[in-house]
C-alpha cells in the first residue's frame, strides 16, 4: 500500500475519532457552562494545569521512540511500563506535597480538594500497557478510534452526569480517574505483549539518552500552550481564567484538531519513508497545502461569529468570552500550520529541533505577556501567544530548509 493511500485512510479514521471526542467536548462545555460557573471552571483548569506540567517534566520519550524504532519493540515494553509506573508515583507525590504552594501561588485556598483528587489521576495512568503505542507504530487507525472513543465516551459521561448531580468542578477530575482506570483494564485485555515488572538498563538508557530532547521539546512545548493560562490565573484570577480557558478550546477546537489529525497520522508515515528525502518532501507539501486550506475557513467562521458561537455553547453570564475568541481564532491558525512541521522533524530524529522552536516561542511569549495581560487583559494574553508564534515561524523554516538542502 503506497503511503498517500496509507496516509488518507489513517487521516480519515483519526478524523473520525478527532470529530467524535471534540464534540462530545462540545457538548459537554454547553451541559456544564449551564450548571458550573467560570471560577470553578477556573479551578478545575489550575488543577489540570498542575497534571500537565508535571507530565511534561517527567515525560521520557518512550512513545515517540518505539514509533521511531525501526526494529521489534516488543523487547522494550517491560522497560517503558516499569518507568511509567515509577513516573506516575512520582507526579502523584508532587502533587500532594505541592498543595499548599500551588494553593498560594494562584491564591485559591478552595482548590485544595480537587488538587488531592487529581493526584490520582498519574498514579492509575502509570499502569496503561505501553503496548498501546503499537495502534499508531503500526498504522491501525481504526483500533485507535474505537479504543480512544469508548475511552473519551466514559470520562464525558461520567464528568457529565456527576456536575448536574453534585454542580461541582470534582465533577470533572472524576470523569478522568474512571476513563483511566477502564483504560488499564482494556490496554491489558486487547493490546499484546503483556509488560511485566522488569527492565534492561541498557534498553532503558537507549530510550532516555534518544527521548532526551523529546522531553525538553515537551516541557516547552507545555509552556508555550499554557503559560498563558498560568498567568491568566495568577495576575486575572480564576474567573478569568475559565473564561480564557473555555474561549482557547472553543476558538482552537475546529483549527488546531485539524493539524492534529494530520500530525497523528504522518509523524508514522514520514518516518517510515524517511530516507526518501524527495518522496518525504512531496508528501510534507501535500499535507501542508490541505491542513491550510482546512483550517484557514475554520479560523475565519471563528473570528467573523464570535457572539453567536458563545451563545449558543456557553450561554448566559459567559459574554467576557466573545473578545478572546478572535484573537484566539488567528492563534489556532498560525499554530496548526506551524505545528504541521513538527511531526516532519520528529519523524527524521530531530527533535532537538523541535525543542529549539518551542523555546524561542516561549522566550518571545515570555517577554510579551506580562505588559500585554497587564494592559489589555485578556486579549493580551491571546494577542502574546500570536507573537511568539509568528516569531518562531522562521526558525521553523530555516531548519525545513536545511533539511531538504534548499538553497535561498
Amino acid at each position: 500500500m503506497g503511503y498517500l493511500k496509507t496516509t488518507f485512510r489513517g487521516i480519515s479514521w483519526m478524523a473520525a475519532l478527532r470529530v467524535v471526542t471534540r464534540g462530545l467536548t462540545i457538548v459537554k462545555i454547553a451541559i456544564l457552562a449551564r450548571i458550573l460557573l467560570p471560577a470553578q471552571f477556573g479551578i478545575y483548569g489550575i488543577a489540570t494545569l498542575v497534571l500537565g506540567l508535571l507530565e511534561m517534566l517527567t515525560e521520557t520519550g518512550i512513545n515517540v521512540f518505539l514509533i521511531q524504532e525501526k526494529d521489534d519493540v516488543d523487547g522494550y515494553i517491560n522497560s517503558a511500563w516499569v518507568t511509567s509506573i515509577i513516573k506516575g508515583i512520582i507526579i502523584s507525590a508532587i502533587i500532594l506535597i505541592t498543595i499548599p504552594f500551588i494553593t498560594m501561588f494562584f491564591a485559591t485556598p478552595n482548590a485544595r480538594d480537587i488538587l488531592y483528587l487529581i493526584s490520582v489521576v498519574p498514579f492509575i495512568r502509570g499502569f496503561i500497557n505501553p503496548s498501546i503505542v503499537k495502534f499508531q507504530k503500526n498504522l491501525e487507525f481504526n483500533k485507535q478510534f474505537f479504543y480512544s472513543t469508548s475511552l473519551f465516551l466514559i470520562d464525558i459521561v461520567v464528568g457529565v452526569s456527576l456536575g448536574i448531580l453534585t454542580h461541582s468542578e470534582n465533577s470533572l477530575i472524576w470523569g478522568m480517574i474512571v476513563a483511566a482506570l477502564v483504560e488499564v483494564f482494556i490496554s491489558f485485555l486487547v493490546i499484546k505483549p503483556t509488560p511485566k515488572f522488569s527492565f534492561e538498563k541498557e534498553k532503558l538508557m537507549k530510550v532516555i539518552n534518544r527521548g532526551k530532547w523529546v522531553t525538553g521539546a515537551g516541557i516547552f512545548n507545555y509552556l508555550f500552550l499554557n503559560l498563558d493560562d498560568i498567568l491568566v490565573g495568577r495576575i486575572l484570577g480564576t474567573t478569568s481564567l475559565g473564561v480564557y480557558q473555555q474561549a482557547y478550546k472553543i476558538s482552537s477546537l475546529p483549527v488546531t484538531e485539524v493539524g492534529e489529525v494530520f500530525n497523528r497520522v504522518t509523524f508514522p508515515v514520514y518516518s517510515t519513508i524517511g530516507e526518501d528525502h524527495e518522496r518525504l518532501k512531496k508528501a510534507f507539501l501535500k499535507t501542508l497545502s490541505i491542513i491550510t486550506i482546512l483550517v484557514v475557513p475554520f479560523g475565519i467562521l471563528v473570528f467573523l461569529f464570535p457572539d453567536l458561537i458563545v451563545r449558543l455553547l456557553l450561554g448566559q453570564g459567559w459574554e467576557s468570552a466573545i473578545p478572546v475568541l478572535k484573537v484566539l481564532a488567528i492563534f489556532g491558525i498560525c499554530k496548526a500550520i506551524s505545528n504541521s512541521f513538527f511531526s516532519l522533524f520528529l519523524a527524521l530524529k530531530k527533535q532537538e529541533v523541535v525543542m529549539l522552536i518551542t523555546f524561542v516561542g516561549i522566550f518571545v511569549m515570555a517577554v510579551t505577556i506580562f505588559p500585554l495581560v497587564n494592559k489589555f487583559g485578556l486579549i493580551g494574553a491571546g494577542l502574546s501567544t500570536i507573537i511568539a508564534t509568528l516569531v518562531s515561524l522562521p526558525f521553523t523554516i530555516f531548519h525545513y530548509r536545511k533539511i531538504f538542502a534548499i538553497k535561498v
